[in-house]
């Protein structure tokens, strides 16, 4: 079986909120992906409610892609403490950091019910498990305790 990077990183020794840089994948054509960890509560310490993560990473697709040139995907991890985030192209950690950062402060600052989108039967596959009240809640703690860009060193943004 491949070696996934994702669980060859030592959780012990991270030091959460932060962005991390997991790969850049090159195609033959000159083509770059970078996967992004967004990681937003430490790991084995803390998750995030799947209501609220649910909800997080709803207003991320889009709040993102409005800070990012060439976001292709933000989804969550099973382990509920954070983000994969895939681009087409390169951002610095800071770069995706402020991104990010300028993201939760909207979710926790101004973002209402009638904003979240993709919260119906039509549009989304569990439409009932939704807390916009908890992404608030966890937004603001998340960017109270500062955005690293880097995984082991605490140096916020």
């Amino acid at each position: 079986m491949a070696k996934v990077e994702s669980f060859t990183l030592d959780h012990t020794k991270v030091k959460a909120p932060y962005v991390r840089l997991i790969t850049e994948e090159h195609g033959e054509k000159g083509d770059i992906i970078s996967n992004y960890d967004l990681r937003l509560v430490q790991p084995n310490t803390n998750a995030i409610p799947t209501a609220g993560l649910h909800t997080i990473e709803h207003l991320l697709a889009g709040l993102l892609r409005d800070r990012l040139d060439g976001v292709i995907d933000c989804s969550p991890f099973g382990c509920r403490t954070g983000f994969h985030l895939i681009t087409w192209g390169q951002h610095s950690t800071t770069e995706v950091a402020k991104a990010l950062k300028s993201s939760l402060e909207e979710i926790a600052d101004k973002i209402e019910w009638k904003d979240v989108q993709g919260t119906d039967k039509y549009s989304c596959g569990n439409y009932r498990d939704h807390s916009l009240f908890s992404a608030k809640q966890w937004s603001c703690d998340i960017v109270d305790a500062g955005i690293s860009d880097d995984p082991f060193e605490r140096h916020t943004i």
